[in-house]
């Protein structure tokens, strides 16, 4: 399905679910706010006859309704905090280099900081309802936070958070399987990796064992063990609290985990919707105009398939690229076994410190690693616009395709 942004205003909607009575949580309208006034972010300020006001953004009323209260008035101390805190930023960013000084004792301010503060405040409330929004969509019990201390942007408009793949109009990513394996305590020798040809991809700490390139095969949902069998990981979802936070070196938005992740963990899967390569060569060449990168080439036994996570995706969407990754692409197979639709999945290659940037590289392929070596032989229908690479790594090999 395709979606249309609501072209309505935040305070339109709240001033017309105001006078027909009507409740909203999604857009700050509640039974409470209906019946009372409740700060929900602070505009302006001033000081007159020495008394000190503040402009009032009251929650579920329009912006028209902002009245000027007293100092006293107010018991929102975070708000508060939040404005000195807006203001001394707006006040403290260097002009030229040169800092300015930060004066707490004025009378009013600059018509320029209060429409900084106001930016801000507007911009917290849509990543706090993104962030919200975000933990209700995910199938996985560990937390996803959002954060932006760099600039005013907020959250993506045109992303979809979904938690599986979502085929486009004619691909089947549900085939292939029809049984389970029947061990009581896996793996035993009928295990699935062992019926497809394959050794387990997990020792008994639930970690990887085996080698970049080679397939994972988990136990589906025919088999006979449970939910705690040691080779269902990444069927589960990732197990870390993940950040998605704006970079502060001009390459959008970053994932960082809250968590320490030691080596040969599995992180997360990358998921999408599945298209057709051909169609993907027609979206590649727009996503290169536009300086951005989200195909993923399913191309562990043919070409025939891609993953696009530009409009649908989960966490993964926001991860970038390293030329040295802390993220292996793995291929990985559970309910479906066809080999032209494995899923892909994001294992740790060392110890990941908590607040640490996830990455992976863009170019890696399972066990193939596409360098721009090798791109300089694709016919002039496969080449595109070249896009600089800002990893920032000693091996950095400058360019992302």
């Amino acid at each position: 399905a395709w979606y249309v942004p609501c072209l309505a205003s935040l305070e339109t909607l709240q001033e017309l679910c105001r006078k027909e009575n009507l409740t909203c949580k999604s857009i700050g309208i509640t039974n409470r706010s209906l019946k009372s006034y409740e700060v929900e972010y602070l505009c302006d300020y001033k000081v007159e006859e020495g008394k000190a006001y503040y402009l009032v953004k009251w929650k579920g009323w329009p912006e028209s309704s902002n009245t000027w209260e007293p100092r006293k008035h107010l018991n929102c101390p975070l708000l508060l905090q939040n404005f000195l805190r807006d203001k001394n930023e707006y006040l403290s960013r260097g002009r030229e280099g040169k800092a300015m000084k930060v004066r707490n004792h004025v009378k009013a301010l600059k018509p320029a900081i209060a429409d900084y503060i106001v930016k801000k405040a507007k911009q917290r409330i849509a990543l706090q309802r993104w962030k919200e929004e975000l933990n209700r969509k995910k199938n996985h019990k560990a937390m996803i936070l959002v954060e932006n201390t760099v600039d005013l942007e907020g959250p993506p408009l045109d992303f979809y958070y979904i938690n599986e793949y979502k085929p486009a109009p004619g691909i089947n990513v549900l085939n292939g399987i029809t049984t389970g394996c029947e061990c009581a305590d896996c793996p035993a020798e009928k295990c699935c990796p062992k019926e497809a040809g394959f050794i387990l991809a997990y020792n008994k700490r639930k970690k990887l064992k085996i080698q970049p390139g080679l397939p994972i095969y988990e136990c589906n949902s025919y088999c006979r063990c449970g939910p705690d069998c040691p080779n269902r990981i990444v069927q589960k979802g990732t197990p870390y609290s993940l950040c998605i936070f704006r970079t502060n070196n001009g390459r959008g938005w970053g994932v960082k985990t809250l968590q320490k992740i030691k080596t040969n963990s599995f992180v997360m899967e990358y998921v999408g919707e599945v298209i057709t390569s051909e169609e993907a060569e027609r979206r590649g060449q727009l996503y290169d105009n536009q300086g951005n990168t989200y195909l993923f080439d399913l191309d562990y036994d043919s070409d025939e398939f891609t993953v696009d996570a530009a409009r649908y995706g989960n966490v993964s969407h926001f991860v970038n690229h390293s030329c040295d990754p802390n993220l292996q692409v793995f291929n990985v197979f559970i309910d479906n076994l066809d080999l032209r639709l494995p899923r892909i999945a994001l294992f740790s290659t060392r110890t990941i410190k908590a607040g640490e940037e996830l990455t992976f590289d863009y170019q890696m392929k399972g066990s193939i690693d596409l360098t721009s070596d090798s791109a300089e032989g694709l016919s002039p229908s496969k080449k595109r616009i070249r896009t600089v690479c800002k990893c920032g790594a000693v091996c950095c090999r400058g360019y992302l395709n």
